[in-house]
């Protein structure tokens, strides 16, 4: 259920931003004023799409938003930030063209932080006035304030201005707050030099040299970008393998190219020390590890893991349980412990995905004013965007050998593709798993140029258990990587023999 961009190109919309301050206005007028069919704290990706729901179904809606702009971590420092630095990186680095003109090849010498962050402002300031113009246009009253819990059915609202604070009741609240960076006390964080990604639109230089510690998503993501600018890149992590939740060819397609673009790996290493020293103009930040291996270098990045932005909520007044990294446990129906308030979005964890907290705000809201919605389904995909891009939908070899099912696998490699040579990508991977007695397709695997939108087509055939005849029976346009998906049938049932 999208509102749409229906914007004429360069408007500029404000979405009504309000106090809610009774001034002027009768006793009646004013409690009025404060009384919503729903509260919503926090206007991102989850907390927009049960906003705009909520609108439709002819509710009165408030979003609370404590920042001055809206869309929250995925558009301020997460997921629009980090993918407009990737695309902004493959152009200037000139790094999709080298297959063809040689690896020399570069759109711009000497890369900035500025160059990166240009680009990346502009995609933000658009994102923003997208999203506060559909909140504008549904009637959706926005509110910044920072937002706390009174009782379970009231919010009270506190101005940054100093302004006297308010109360608002709801008969139903969705919590849509987010995450932030884990933060370890004992390291010496300056956001320059020992930094999160919540940090990086902050940086002001360019490292030469770059320790990430944590081979997670956001970790193996940034790891990729800058090593595909020169920087060279140390990767840390303490488990012996990068995303174990992604299939394990995948995974190590993927190491070796970053090996490729020079980057060290440490993995199966703690981090038992960083030490900054400011003073040092060349790596000035030395990091210890458990075995006793030291690394030196100009900035470091830090990417353990995130916490539920849960601090100063008041989640007790209401009566909500959270865990130890501050997640709030809901029910499949994303109901918390008290069943008119609701949480969505990356403050309940897994999968902490965009997509996936767009759908959560939207069947709570239908669970919360008794409208039918279907559940979530369990088939969605996920988008890696390192350098090259990994997308996988279903199950990977790893989970169909423990589960027992009899399976085979169907290949085709971008250098088979006529697309592939055209654009230079001739190390790209489309892996199908399927059933070896009766073709069911069970999963999607890919790694290299256009992943996440290729995906979609087996998700498809995923969500109606389809086989993979169907590839074998369709007519794909030349030359795409589309064609990968008919390649990789015919190999998979010629390994049927």
């Amino acid at each position: 259920m999208n509102a749409g961009r229906t914007r004429g190109k360069g408007a500029h919309v404000t979405a009504r931003v309000v106090k809610l301050k009774p001034e002027g206005q009768g006793q009646a007028e004013a409690e009025a004023a404060r009384q919503f069919d729903l509260l919503v704290i926090g206007s991102g990706p989850g907390g927009h799409r049960a906003a705009i729901q909520a609108a439709k179904l002819g509710k009165r809606v408030a979003v609370i938003e404590r920042k001055r702009d809206v869309g929250g971590v995925c558009i301020s420092s997460g997921t629009i930030p980090s993918k407009t630095f990737r695309e902004t990186i493959l152009h200037l680095s000139g790094y999709r063209e080298r297959g063809v003109y040689g690896a020399s090849y570069v759109v711009k010498q000497n890369v900035t932080m500025s160059d990166l962050i240009f680009r990346v402002d502009r995609v933000i300031r658009h994102e923003i006035d997208v999203v506060r113009h559909q909140l504008q246009r549904n009637k959706v009253v926005l509110v910044t304030a920072s937002a706390s819990f009174v009782d379970p059915h009231t919010v009270r609202l506190t101005y940054a201005d100093g302004s006297a604070s308010r109360d608002m009741t709801a008969q139903a609240i969705v919590i849509a707050t987010g995450t932030s960076s884990a933060l370890n006390p004992k390291l010496p964080f300056d956001g320059q030099h020992v930094f999160t990604s919540d940090d990086m639109l902050q940086l002001k230089q360019m490292p030469h040299r770059l320790a990430v510690i944590g081979g997670g998503v956001i970790g193996c993501e940034y790891a990729t970008m800058f090593a595909a600018l020169g920087v060279r890149v140390t990767l840390i992590d303490a488990r012996e393998r990068l995303l174990p939740f992604v299939d394990g060819e995948i995974v190590h397609s993927l190491v070796y190219q970053m090996q490729q673009n020079r980057v060290t790996m440490r993995l199966g290493e703690a981090v038992k020390e960083i030490q900054l020293n400011p003073e040092f103009r060349q790596r000035p930040v030395r990091i210890m590890l458990d075995s006793g291996k030291r690394i030196y270098v100009d900035q470091a990045l830090y990417c353990v893991g995130r916490q539920g932005a849960v601090e100063g909520l008041g989640l007790e007044a209401a009566g909500v349980e959270v865990d130890s990294r501050g997640r709030i446990t809901v029910n499949g129906t994303y109901q918390t412990s008290q069943p008119h308030i609701y949480a969505v979005g990356d403050v309940i964890g897994f999968p902490s995905l965009a997509s996936t907290s767009m759908e959560q705000g939207r069947i709570a809201v239908c669970h919360a004013f008794s409208q039918k919605c279907d559940a979530m389904p369990g088939l969605f995909p996920y988008g890696i965007y390192t350098i090259p891009e990994i997308s996988t939908v279903g199950r990977n070899e790893e989970e169909l050998t423990k589960a027992g099912v009899p399976y085979e696998v169907g290949k085709a490699f971008y250098r088979e593709i006529a697309r592939g040579q055209i654009l230079g990508d001739t190390t790209g991977l489309l892996k199908l798993l399927f059933h070896a007695e009766t073709r069911e397709l069970l999963g999607v695997h890919i790694i290299g140029e256009g992943a996440s939108e290729l995906v979609h087509i087996g998700q498809a055939v995923l969500a109606f258990n389809g086989t993979i005849d169907y590839f074998l029976n369709t007519v794909f346009n030349y030359p795409t990587f589309a064609e990968c998906y008919k390649t990789a049938a015919y190999d998979g049932l010629n390994r049927l023999g």
